[in-house]
Formats: structure tokens, sequence, C-alpha cells
């Protein structure tokens, strides 16, 4: 497995799973989507790092559809257009906490060296996906 940074898309295994998301149908990309989430959130023993790259990047293209989201990456993302993924914010979220919960060779990968770093990339994600209480109203009084 080559990897490269500590983006979403920085490593073989999200970069593949991007071009196969492209090869899909139009109405196969959310199922897609779904399934690589679901794959780290439902996992119970310990969690495979491809499994786990594909997660966060599939949590990165809900992501990238929140306010404050940022874009897939434009080389390693996918090209094609992608349906409206963001019902599926709750269940990215714990793919995410999965991931980040031992027994997870991803995080023993990062945690052998400074993934301090690739921390900061999970924790920005977690953010965007998290839904923010509405503002308060002001008051014109």
């Amino acid at each position: 497995m080559g990897t490269w940074d500590v983006g979403p898309f920085d490593n073989d295994t999200a970069a593949d799973w991007c071009g196969d998301l492209d090869d899909a149908s139009p109405d196969a990309r959310q199922g897609l989507v779904r399934d690589a989430l679901a794959r780290s959130a439902d996992t119970i023993d310990y969690l495979d790092a491809r499994i786990a790259d594909e997660a966060i990047a599939a949590a990165a293209l809900v992501a990238a559809q929140c306010p404050g989201g940022d874009p897939a990456h434009p080389h390693y993302g996918p090209d094609e257009p992608l349906p409206d993924l963001t019902a599926l914010r709750a269940l990215a979220l714990q793919a995410l906490d999965r991931v980040m919960t031992e027994p997870s060779e991803l995080l023993e990968l990062w945690d052998g060296s400074d993934g301090t770093p690739w921390r900061a990339t999970v924790s920005r994600l977690r953010s965007t996906l998290t839904p923010q209480p509405p503002g308060e109203q002001l008051s014109l009084t």
C-alpha cells in the first residue's frame, strides 16, 4: 500500500476505490459509498487498513457535500458526478469513529509514525460531518 500524505485520498487504496466509483453506473455510486462506510462501521473485530482507507475516502465525499466541506482531491478523488450523499452523514461519522477505535490497523500504522497530522485530518472530517445546532436568531427588539 502506498501512502504519500495524510489526506483522505492520499493513498493507493482510496485512489483505486475512487476509480471504481467512477467506473460504476451513476445509480450505483451512492450504494458504493454507503457500502464502504458500512464495512468500517460494522466491523467488530480487527479493522483492516484497506477498509479504513476506503471508509475515510467515502466519509470525505459525504463531507464535501456538507457546509464547510472540502472538495475531493482533484487528481485522486472521483471524476464523475456523485448523487446527494448528505443522508449518509451519520453513517460516515460511525465509520470514522470505528477507524479511530482499536483494534484498527490504520490507527496502529499512523500511531507508529507521527500520526498527529492524520488525526487532524480525520478530526476535520468529523467536525464537518457533525450537524451544527441552528444558530440563535437575532432579536429585533
